[in-house]
């Protein structure tokens, strides 16, 4: 989910004749370039999964699981995979589909009658293709903080809340990436079938494929002794710069959005799934199906346009020309040749899935920690192995970049934060104290901390910490947990010179879209009666 999750890595399918036969096995010398490049830039733990013409051609670990105990990765070590998990969900409902159960452009209210949008015509209008391909007017990873960093609400009441979520565009005209909708979706596939989205995606997709290390929960990956803890980089001035830590792995993943991106899953698993998504739902060694041809084609057709991204010009070649976004699934090019994928990222993971169909070449990516230039670089060596160009450094190229953009935004805060105005608070800080709601968050508390204020947020644990006075009615809040992005929060006062409402907004500029807390308007809560 994150900013790794936000859109569909180098997608596209390919119905036609196949080009010339792909090559048989990953480049010369690729496992000791893998382990040059993950001890170059410090990641913990690499796994990697490559089929091709219906084999296994790689599947392989690198680095250690945990660096607190150098515990080695191996081909059956887990790895969280981040939304690279929706198109699983989708596999899921494929499956209901083909039951004849529900149809993709089906009304959700027909099958889960307490859904509600914000606006009752697309409540009205809502199908379940809508839920999976980004076009619903929320914003760019709206509601992402009823499961950032956790959270104790159930996926029922979460899915309830979408409907005080006010929309940033009209329905249907145009693409923002988000994750609540997922979560609706696995709340579908329970009301449908009477099974939890857990125990369904143990038993009709795990299940069929002998993915029998994977998880979908978090109790069963702790519970997996060979998987791989998360880490992250949070001492330095902006999240992604400093040290290599793990993270705690009790507060990181949260339940209630589980069908976004909750899954943990082995190089030898995923080529399992590598492999039925090449042969169009087709379980591998078997006569049997997932799914039909008929879903396939459905999942692998784009629905909706997104922005293409624009690359520096040492990108170039990689540069692409369209872009979509099917069924879980994302649609675009690279070097003119067809593909299907997604990326995948929650906290201190990351991940890739892509199939080079016109090759029949797939190949499934994972990292624990958020370095995610090594899995964007060895993606892209590994296009061009199987498309027949020359080795790019395309890591070095990432790494680059992204240490460039790290660089900028720690600046643009340390600037920011170095000469604030010397002005205000405007109030005793006993006056800034309360209980605040928004309609679609919840309440969080503000409590006087010493001789400075504090902060609570009630269904996130980790999130607590300080108010420090930034300038003017403006206070820095400092998470506990440091792998929490910090924020401004923003008290206005009314005319009676009270405060009226609290807005905040993420301190780093690249901090990630999920922590969408410029989506949040607090107003004091109502004393009971």
């Amino acid at each position: 989910m994150g900013r790794f999750a936000s859109r569909a890595l180098l997608v596209a399918v390919s119905l036609g004749a196949l080009s010339a036969p792909a090559l048989a096995a990953p480049p010369a010398g690729f496992e000791q370039r893998v382990e040059q490049l993950r001890k170059s830039i410090g990641v913990p733990g690499v796994t990697i999964a490559i089929v091709e013409d219906g084999k296994v051609t790689l599947a392989h670990g690198w680095g250690v699981r945990d660096i607190t105990t150098n515990a080695p990765v191996d081909a059956d070590t887990i790895f969280f995979t981040g939304s690279t998990g929706k198109a699983f969900t989708n596999a899921a409902l494929a499956t209901l589909v083909d039951e004849g159960k529900i149809g993709w452009d089906d009304k959700v209210i027909d099958h889960m009658p307490d859904f509600r949008m914000y606006d009752p015509w697309v409540t009205r209008e809502m199908t379940i293709r809508d839920l999976l391909v980004h076009r619903s007017g929320l914003g760019l990873g709206q509601g992402d903080l009823l499961f950032l960093p956790n959270s104790t609400l159930s996926r029922k009441e979460t899915v309830r809340r979408i409907r005080y979520l006010k929309p940033a565009t009209s329905f249907r005209s145009g693409y923002a990436y988000d994750n609540i909708l997922y979560m609706a979706a696995g709340q579908l596939i329970e009301e449908v079938s009477g099974e939890t989205w857990e125990q369904y995606i143990h038993k009709h997709v795990f299940g069929p494929l002998g993915m029998k290390n994977s998880t979908d929960t978090d109790a069963e990956f702790q519970a997996n002794a060979n998987h791989a803890r998360p880490h992250s980089r949070n001492d330095g001035p902006v999240h992604g710069m400093g040290t290599q830590t793990p993270l705690d792995e009790n507060a990181t993943i949260a339940q209630n959005a589980a069908p976004a991106g909750g899954l943990a899953i082995s190089a030898n698993d995923m080529s399992q799934w590598l492999l039925t998504q090449l042969g169009r739902g087709k379980i591998p060694d078997s006569d049997k199906r997932l799914f039909s041809q008929e879903q396939s084609e459905q999942m692998w057709t784009g629905a909706v346009i997104t922005p293409v991204p624009q690359y520096p010009a040492e990108f170039a070649a990689a540069q692409p020309h369209y872009d979509l976004y099917a069924l879980g699934w994302g649609l675009s090019d690279y070097r003119g040749a067809q593909v299907v994928g997604h990326d995948g990222a929650v906290l201190g993971s990351q991940a890739t899935v892509a199939l080079l169909s016109e090759k029949n070449v797939g190949i499934f990516i994972a990292a624990n920690s958020e370095d995610g230039e090594i899995i964007r670089g060895l993606l892209f060596e590994l296009l061009d192995h199987y498309l027949g160009y020359p080795q790019a450094q395309w890591p070095e190229k990432w790494r680059a970049f992204k240490v460039a953009r790290l660089n900028a935004a720690a600046k643009a805060v340390q600037t920011a934060e170095a000469k604030p105005a010397k002005i205000g608070p405007s109030l005793p800080l006993a006056n800034y104290v309360g209980d605040y709601n928004d309609p679609w968050y919840g309440t969080i508390k503000v409590r006087e901390n010493g001789k400075d204020l504090a902060i609570e947020f009630p269904h996130s644990s980790g999130m607590e910490g300080p108010l420090n006075h930034y300038q003017f009615d403006t206070f820095k809040m400092n998470p506990k947990l440091d792998w929490v992005e910090p924020a401004y929060v923003t008290f206005s006062i009314g005319a009676d010179g009270k405060v009226d409402r609290v807005t905040m907004k993420p301190v780093s500029p690249r901090a990630d879209f999920s922590w969408d807390y410029q989506d949040l308007l607090f107003t004091p809560a109502k004393a009971a009666n």
